[in-house]
């Protein structure tokens, strides 16, 4: 699944194109490199998300086939500190 779709399946990022928009100003790493939008994400891959004031750090646990709803949402992945 690609970097940006992950994003908003998971909730980490509200919509697609946000995801887009924060990995193509380089806030977004995979594995600590710099991750585009269309990186493909497979389980175990570390995702980091750099906000203004915040890093977000989570690690993959499961790619989704398609959306899934809310309360799944947070089984997707856990948080790495």
């Amino acid at each position: 699944m690609r970097l940006d779709k992950f994003l908003k399946v998971s909730r980490l990022i509200k919509r697609r194109t946000v995801a887009n928009k924060v990995s193509d100003q380089g806030r977004v790493y995979v594995n600590g490199n710099i991750a585009k939008p269309s990186k493909q994400l497979k389980e175990g891959d570390v995702i980091t998300i750099i906000r203004s004031d915040e890093e977000i750090k989570v690690k993959v646990v499961k790619i989704p086939l398609n959306n899934v709803s809310v309360s799944e949402s947070a089984s997707l992945y856990e948080d790495v500190k």
